[in-house]
Order: C-alpha cells, then structure tokens, then sequence
C-alpha cells in the first residue's frame, strides 16, 4: 500500500517519546499496512492488564484535515452494514488539557472483508466442533482468517473462535488453521472483539492488553477532525481499546476501519506505520 503524507514529521515522532519506538526506523512490510489484527482471541470481561503509565500531557497543534476531493465512498459494494459514525464539530486541535500521553504508537487499520466482494474456487470455513459452517471464495476466506471476522452472502457475521483446526484450511498469511463462530447479525453487524462483544467501526481500535488494558478509552491525536471520508463528518479523536492481534503487540493500535474503502481513505490522511500520539485519561472520550 502507498503511504501518502504523514500527519506528523519525522522528527517529531522521534523527539515525542524516543523510548521504546524503535520501529519508526525499520523498514515498512507492506503486509503489514492494514490487517494486521489476525485471529484475536475472544475473552472474557475479566481480563485484567497492566494499567497505563500516567505521562505529562503534550499538545499536538495543526491545521484541521479537509477533504481530499477523492470519489471513493466510506460504503463500498459489498453486504457489509451501513457505516454510521457520532462526531462533533468545531473541536481542538492540541489534546485534551486532561489527558495523559502513553508515547507515539504504530498505527495501522483492519477491515471487515464480504463474501460478496470475492469469486474464486470454494473453500469451506469451519466452525469450532469442525462442522462446515458455508463454502466460501477462497479470496474471502484468506481475507477472513487474516482480519477475524466479516461478513457472508446470508447477512450472518462470522467471527475466529479458535485456531489450530485439524479441519481448516491453511491460512496462508498466518500458516495457522483457524476455525469461526456464526454469529446474530443483528448483535453483532461488524464481529465480535476480545472482549466478546460487538466491536465498531471508527471506534474500536486492537492493541497489547499489556500496554492498554482492554476497555480503556483512548484519544488519538492524529484522528481529531480527520474526515472518515472524504466531505464526510470528521472524527473527534476517541477510541475504545477493544479488541487484539498477535501482531499487535507493544505501542501498537491497530483501527477497525470496517470497510476497506474507509482504510485507503484513512491511509492517505493519517498513514500506516508513521506514528500517531495516544492519550488516555481524559473525560472527552468517557
């Protein structure tokens, strides 16, 4: 994926909080610019984590994000649900004078792939008592085991329910056998988090649950009034630590986008794996 202009410079990230952001140096994988939740296992509401560390607020300035004047939809084609998202207008810029700055995160996106978006040979996806749930294109179903959950032609949502399957397929990005849960549309319209619950697009965010404990509110500097789509209705910077990956571990929040137009969008105006400022503590995002 091409990474378009940063919200923030390099230096910046750098002088920000040097510790522990030694990626920002690394080569970038393209592979893992969006996706990178993986299988995240469901659990239950009493996971506890470490509590995060409470930092001297900073304030990010610059000019509010316009839009870009692309023609891609939030909505793409696809039986997905209709994307809604709450905003607020006229907020600031600088965080919040009540938040606590945790450091500068990598930053990536995941989606919420539909059956009907892929063609292609079957492929069976399989539930937890290895019974075939529905054959699938194998387009979906790769797209499927990477991100966790998504969407079939029926309108039921299928999220992961545990890997290694002796009776599901490789999933050739991970290398795992992974196996689902069909689940209530109607309950759960995007998947289901490590939490167990219903996760959200624009709002849910996958992260180490030993760095942000699941359930942590979280504002994000980068994402406050940017457009989650183009002349759409800007974000107010909050997020909910919801749901986690394998691959996201340390200071890492990867966004639930829901909706891969919405991640191509979000990726030219706040960049993969450039860095973005995140906050916990203020009432804002409560």
């Amino acid at each position: 994926m091409q990474h378009m202009k940063a919200g923030l410079l390099l230096p910046v990230l750098l002088a920000a909080c040097a510790s522990g952001t030694n990626w920002v140096n690394e080569p970038i994988n393209p592979s893992d610019a969006q996706g990178v939740r993986l299988y995240a296992e469901p659990k239950g509401n009493g996971e506890s984590a470490s509590s995060p560390v409470a930092m001297r607020p900073t304030a990010i300035g610059g000019a509010r994000r316009g839009p870009l004047g692309e023609s891609e939809l939030a909505d793409a084609p696809g039986k997905r649900p209709v994307l809604s998202l709450e905003s607020k207008d006229a907020l600031p810029t600088d965080a919040p004078p009540d938040a606590r700055l945790l450091g500068v995160f990598r930053n990536t996106y995941y989606d919420f792939p539909a059956e009907a978006d892929f063609s292609g040979a079957p492929v069976a996806v399989m539930s937890s008592s290895c019974q075939a749930l529905r054959k699938v294109p194998r387009g979906f179903y790769e797209a499927l085991c990477v991100q966790g959950s998504g969407t079939l032609l029926t309108g039921s949502t299928v999220s992961f329910a545990k890997r290694d399957c002796s009776c599901a397929e490789v999933c050739p990005r991970t290398g795992q056998k992974i196996c689902f849960d069909e689940l209530d549309q109607k309950i759960f319209p995007w998947g289901r988090g490590a939490l167990g619950k219903a996760i959200t697009p624009l709002r849910t965010v996958a992260v180490d649950s030993n760095v942000i404990a699941l359930g942590t509110h979280i504002y994000i500097a980068e994402f406050d009034g940017a457009l989650r789509s183009p002349g759409g209705a800007p974000h107010d910077g909050c997020f909910v630590a919801e749901d986690r990956g394998m691959k996201v571990q340390g200071e890492h929040v990867d966004v639930f986008t829901g909706n891969p137009h919405v991640t191509a969008h979000l990726n030219s105006v706040v960049p993969s794996n450039r860095g973005v400022h995140v906050y916990v503590g203020t009432a804002r995002c409560q």
